[in-house]
């Protein structure tokens, strides 16, 4: 799964990665802590025209009556995404890239104590995840919302869980967008041997109230 990431790259910048018009309204600045219900910064493609704009992380269906009517779906799974009710319609209409430059997940030691590790690309470049989105609406309530798409791990990551989020090389961005047709199942893949790194961190990540560059730096035993 995917419960927690880091950005830390200038809007700015990502929407000309993206060749992307950006909205006014993004989180900038360094993140190193995002959590569930928070803004992230989300890429779709709409028209013709990529967006580089802010969702609430956490796909809201629209049967939901209200933001916590139902579970917090954070993570969508890719074996299920194309026939679970939440999400099928956004994996055929609405896809989008949630761009990160790490991300977290824990293992548990033998007295069930969580142990944070920090999971990065090998070279400087960001991650790209797999993501669908969705608006939902109730009354005066309104949110854009998404989910990252989840796979079975692959060699780096099942060490430490057995779920990894869906990363996206850049030659494949238009095709998970829908620019470049269809076909973009064989996407939701788990990242090739070698391309991701995990080291332990510091425990303090634990807790979503903290934030700052400290949370990514190896442990010191």
């Amino acid at each position: 799964m995917c419960g927690r990431f880091v950005l830390s790259e200038a809007a700015d910048a990502m929407a000309r990665l993206f060749e992307a018009v950006p909205s006014n309204d993004i989180p900038d600045g360094d993140r190193f802590n995002i959590c569930p219900t928070q803004d992230v910064a989300v890429v779709t493609s709409e028209e013709g025209t990529r967006r580089y704009r802010p969702m609430r992380w956490g796909f809201l269906p629209h049967w939901y009556k209200s933001p916590t009517d139902g579970p917090l779906l954070i993570n969508a799974r890719s074996e299920t995404i194309a026939e679970k009710p939440a999400f099928r319609m956004a994996c055929r209409e609405r896809r989008c890239l949630i761009p990160a430059t790490g991300f977290y997940e824990w293992t548990k030691d033998a007295d069930g104590k969580r142990l944070p590790w920090y999971i990065r690309p090998d070279n400087a470049q960001s991650l790209v995840f797999a993501g669908v989105w969705q608006s939902w609406s109730k009354g005066d309530d309104r949110f854009t919302t998404c989910a990252i798409v989840t796979c079975a791990a692959g060699p780096t990551m099942s060490t430490i869980h057995h779920r990894e989020p869906v990363t996206l090389a850049p030659e494949h961005w238009a095709l998970w967008l829908g620019e470049a047709g269809k076909g973009a199942a064989p996407l939701m893949h788990s990242a090739p041997e070698g391309r991701l790194q995990a080291h332990r961190v510091d425990p303090k990540v634990n807790s979503n109230k903290v934030d700052g560059p400290e949370l990514i730096l190896p442990l010191v035993a």
